[in-house]
């Protein structure tokens, strides 16, 4: 997991990304235990509570789950949960925008496509 200082981005936003990144990317499996708040803030140099808001987001969406003494794990499921998440955000934050761009510039849904097969 990579955590930017100097990105515009919060931290805790990154912590969660990441946690989710490593999921996706298989380094986390479900039902496997994530890192500490302590951790994060001594591998990563960020305020443990900086770190908790990013977990305790994931804890909200059902992506990890507390056992109580022992720590934070993945729920089972998760992956595809943020799969979904993402998806929906990638429909929004991309395709939308760039559905409107191309109407402003005359372009066909069917030349997207086009473009879309060449590459």
């Amino acid at each position: 997991m990579k955590i930017n200082l100097d990105d515009g981005k919060p931290i805790y936003l990154q912590v969660a990304e990441g946690i989710e990144d490593d999921i996706l990317d298989g380094y986390i499996e479900e039902g496997a235990q994530v890192m500490s708040t302590n951790q994060f803030a001594s591998v990563y140099g960020i305020n443990p509570a900086t770190a908790g808001k990013g977990i305790n987001m994931l804890v909200d969406e059902e992506i990890l789950f507390k056992k109580r003494g022992i720590g934070m794990f993945v729920r089972d499921g998760a992956k595809e949960q943020i799969k979904q998440k993402r998806r929906k955000l990638f429909f929004n934050e991309y395709v939308i925008s760039m559905l409107k761009e191309a109407e402003k510039l005359d372009i066909t849904k069917e030349e997207i496509i086009e473009m879309l097969k060449e590459k």
